[in-house]
């Protein structure tokens, strides 16, 4: 018995939405809350590093627990200018008389 096009269309969609990486979920919440699950689902499905800092901050904020050291480090050793070569040393001067 073959399925029903709508049983095919959802299993379409969600395999599209495997390759993606994404998968679909149900919660229980509060009717004013709605639109705060939304955004908040929204922005961590779109990736990069701000929904990185926004996933940090809400298992920061429901753990209750310290932030992990090394953050900068990991900031600064993903940053663009990694391996540019540039040159920034200051030069050496003396500083300038003044007359109290």
């Amino acid at each position: 018995m073959s399925k029903s096009p709508q049983r095919r269309a959802i299993d379409n969609y969600r395999s599209r939405l495997t390759e993606r990486g994404m998968v679909r979920f149900e919660v229980i919440g509060r009717e004013n809350d709605r639109e705060l699950i939304r955004s908040l689902a929204k922005r961590l499905a779109e990736g990069g590093a701000d929904a990185d800092r926004l996933r940090a901050a809400v298992t920061h904020s429901i753990s209750g627990e310290p932030p992990k050291k090394g953050g900068i480090l990991k900031a600064l050793l993903a940053s663009p200018l990694i391996g540019s070569e540039l040159d920034l040393t200051r030069p050496r001067e003396e500083g300038r008389k003044v007359d109290l």
